[in-house]
């Protein structure tokens, strides 16, 4: 599984090598290049309403299974500040040439300072943008997105998911079809893709090999 991981970390590194300087530095983007900016502030109240209902939940049921639900519930007061916060520092933009999303969000104990997070997709990757809502989040209008990256298989964990954004389908709507995407894809695009593409084949090549060692062990001896 480290070797898997390793390849994963290899798909990243080449998606950030081709971005341009503008898209490594959010900071010094031209406003001209940012294609779409996402909201998050028109949502914050139902997101952490969504939220707050969602860790009650969970409190509850470890109330009845340990009693740390108690505790849980005390600490309701200190996620929900980390919960605006986090959302207050949402920024989700759309570049020429990637997706971008940056937060910063404190730690659990708010006291010991933050956690910044940035997630760069390539556009001539991404497959789709799915749009989701589950039964809770129906009941607050919440929706979250996912983003779909097209010929490289990663765990699901890597997905770039996105929680609470205001107005998604007009996020959506700015990820072409794979025959546009086609179409604009120059040389270089294409030699990157070709490294993802084989970086892919032998994460999966591994995945079988590993499945096929651990059938192997696990079957009893004569």
């Amino acid at each position: 599984m480290r070797i898997i991981d390793e390849a994963v970390v290899e798909i990243e590194s080449l998606e950030k090598e081709f971005l341009s300087p503008e898209d490594r530095n959010g900071d010094q983007d031209d406003e001209n290049d940012v294609l779409y900016t996402a909201s998050f502030e028109e949502m914050e109240d139902k997101l952490v309403n969504y939220q707050t209902v969602q860790w009650v939940l969970y409190s509850l049921l470890f109330v009845l299974a340990w009693g740390i639900g108690l505790l849980m519930f005390l600490y309701l007061p200190v996620r929900s500040y980390i919960l605006r916060k986090d959302i207050r520092s949402r920024k989700l933009y759309v570049t020429p040439n990637s997706i971008v999303y940056k937060v910063t969000r404190p730690v659990p104990f708010p006291c010991f300072g933050v956690t910044k997070k940035e997630k760069y997709v390539l556009l001539p990757v991404v497959s789709d943008v799915v749009m989701e809502q589950g039964y809770l989040q129906s009941f607050f209008s919440v929706h979250s997105i996912r983003i779909e990256n097209a010929g490289v298989r990663r765990p699901r964990n890597h997905d770039l998911q996105i929680v609470g954004i205001a107005n998604p389908s007009a996020f959506r709507k700015l990820s072409p079809s794979k025959s546009l995407k086609h179409d604009a894809i120059g040389s270089s695009e294409l030699v990157l893709l070709q490294k993802l593409e084989e970086v892919g084949t032998s994460v999966r090549r591994l995945e079988m090999l590993i499945e096929k060692q651990q059938s192997e062990a696990s079957e009893p001896v004569d």
